[in-house]
Formats: structure tokens, sequence, C-alpha cells
């Protein structure tokens, strides 16, 4: 099994000793776990290619045409960058996601790249429509609290347009506040990924932290959860197991395509 029993029991172990509480806005909940991202991948075969002594991960898929990377120790506010090689069929994209973006609102893209959901894909402005972001034509939306942004923006040379996302403190006037995280979507990106992303983050249903766990605002709100730790390992769990199932019937389903060009062994940093 790619996610081993060591690796699961040490997320459970964390989780057993922490005390759920509902955390919402999304927005503002803070990074929480990363490993609901890792093992999202992982359990579908992508493995770890970079040094195992760095503190840096980057995680590559079966067929080498996707990876992600997570650096702790960027020099940019990126902290995430997902990343897909070009094939005979298909462009290259690139994603990044800044260091306090919700790990589950990440995993809702990165599933969605491994396990395609069926059928078609709900349009997004719709999503945030009925969540009650205020939508400002053409091409924006703002959260309730008006500190989560949503962009398209055209830029010169592509036909289509690239996704900004940014969560902000309050501003004054005219004037944003600083940026407390971002995450973009170059115009290539599958329309499902970015859909999947925004679904999650517009979620009205709360995160669970730990009473101490890293939130992105002091304006969060936090209540005690009904959830017990062990629910909220049992869930974890389960996801995992549902995503196996849902990639194995996505690549059955799948058309042969043209291989991707082989990644040199050794892997190296992801820059945008």
């Amino acid at each position: 099994m790619p996610v081993s029993e060591r690796q699961l029991a040490a997320f459970a172990d964390t989780h057993a000793w922490t005390v759920p509480y509902d955390t919402s806005p999304r927005h503002l909940a803070g990074p929480g776990d990363g490993r609901h991202v890792t093992h999202g991948l992982a359990a579908v075969g992508w493995r770890r290619t970079s040094d195992p002594l760095s503190p840096e991960i980057v995680l590559t898929s079966p067929d080498q045409r996707f990876r992600l990377q997570f650096d702790p120790q960027s020099d940019t506010s990126a902290w995430w960058r997902l990343r897909a090689e070009p094939t005979d069929t298909e462009p290259h994209w690139y994603a990044e996601f800044g260091e306090l973006v919700p790990a589950e609102v990440l995993s809702a893209a990165t599933d969605a790249l491994v396990a395609p959901p069926p059928g078609e894909q709900p349009d997004p402005w719709h999503l945030l429509s009925c969540a009650g972001w205020l939508l400002d034509p053409p091409g924006q939306a703002h959260s309730p609290d008006a500190m989560c942004h949503i962009e398209l923006r055209h830029l010169d040379g592509h036909d289509a347009p690239s996704w900004h996302i940014e969560t902000r403190e309050p501003g004054y006037g005219d004037y944003a506040g600083p940026r407390i995280w971002h995450a973009y979507f170059d115009p290539r990106t599958p329309a499902r990924l970015v859909t999947a992303f925004i679904a999650a983050l517009a979620d009205t249903s709360p995160l669970q932290r730990g009473m101490f766990n890293r939130t992105a605002h002091y304006s969060v709100v936090q209540e005690p959860s009904p959830l017990t730790p062990r629910q909220v390992v049992a869930a974890h769990t389960a996801r995992l197991d549902a995503l196996r199932t849902q990639a194995r019937a996505a690549r059955r389903q799948r058309p042969t395509t043209a291989k991707a060009p082989a990644l040199p062994s050794t892997a190296t940093p992801l820059r945008r």
C-alpha cells in the first residue's frame, strides 16, 4: 500500500491528542495537516523523488508527468507548486499555492487531478454565488467577509485567462491589506482542478482544527466540533480508500495517450 501502516499510525497519533474545533470561514482556517495532500497522492501511487533528508518534498506521479513540490524554505510566498509536463497531445501547466492555504482545499484540487470527477462540472461562479459570495462582473468574486478574492485575469499572449485567488487583511479605502495567502492557476490548468479548489474554498461547512493549531487570521471563528478525534482519522482513511477506487476506475476509462518525457532521476527544485 503506497501509504504505509506506519504513516497512517503517525497521522492517527497526531490527531488522537488534538481536540477538533469547527473552524470557519475556510479561507481563514490556516494550513491544517499537509498530509491531506501528500497522503492522497501517495495513495494512488505517487512517489517521493526528493532527498529524504531534505525539508523539501517532491512527489512524482507514476507516469512522471506530474510533480508536486512542497518547499517550506521557499524564497517566494509559494510553498506548494504543482506542475504538468507537456505530452504530444496535452500542454504543460502550472499552479502554485501559499503557505497558509488550507490543506483540505488544496487536496480537493489534487484529488481532482488523480481521480477526475465524472460528468459535467458545475460552474464555479454559480458555486460561489450559492455560498453567498459577491460576484463582481466581469470575472471577480469576493467572500462574504471581503477578505478572500477570486479574479480571472487575461494576460497578453494567452487565449484563456488565469485564475488568481488571494486572501488579504481588511484594507483601508481603495488600498488592499497585506496578503495572507494566494493561489494561482495558469491558463492551461484543467478546469476541473480550478472548479474543485473553488468548490472546496466556498464550502460553508467548517474545517477541523485543534485548539492551538495555527490559523490564518484572528477573526476566524472556532467552536467545539461534534466530531471526535477518532472520527477525524476515520474520515481521512476512508477518503484514501475512495481515492484509490476512483483512480483505478479513471485509469480503466482513460484512452491511451503519448508518454510524457522522462524526468531526470535526480529531482531538482521546481521554479516558476
